[in-house]
């Protein structure tokens, strides 16, 4: 059992933005889905919370209303392998969604993601400082991270 599980506060759209998220990690599933009833506080009928596992990690949504909104103070990391998971996953999150710098997107529900190679980890440690430096300098130009662009840094081609 997952002691902790994040639950992502949407305002009437939880059911849209899980379908999203469970359509484009490919490992996912939806666990179940509660309905609000007649007389509570949502609109009877519409989904109030649900479940869903991305990649073993379970998730909640919640439809709560306008009180709170999405901010990039969260944001989930999505550990890219080669530059084809980055281009798939950056490509999928950002439709309908804003991109920023250094691979942050905010996706189309106000939700934002990392989509970030491993490999950026492993150049940015190198013992050799100057060549994280050179990936680190590199790295601030993008917005999506490009890993032959940081190889080029880190080589110093």
């Amino acid at each position: 059992m997952q002691k902790i599980v994040p639950c992502l506060w949407f305002d009437n759209n939880a059911e849209e933005a899980m379908n999203f998220y469970t359509s484009v990690f490919k490992n996912s599933k939806i666990i179940n889905r509660s309905y609000y009833l007649e007389g509570s506080p949502g609109p009877a009928g519409s989904l109030m919370v649900a479940s869903f596992i991305i990649e073993d990690q379970e998730y909640m949504v919640l439809n709560g209303g306008p009180y709170y909104k999405m901010t990039p103070g969260i944001s989930f990391y999505v550990k890219c392998e080669n530059q084809e998971e980055v281009d798939y996953y950056w490509n999928k999150l950002l439709d309908g969604g804003t991109p920023m710098q250094c691979g942050w997107i905010t996706d189309q529900f106000g939700v934002s993601w990392q989509i970030v190679p491993t490999i950026l980890g492993e150049m940015l440690n190198d013992t050799d400082k100057e060549k994280a430096k050179r990936v680190m300098d590199a790295m601030l130009k993008m917005i999506k991270i490009e890993i032959p662009l940081l190889q080029k840094a880190y080589n110093k081609e």
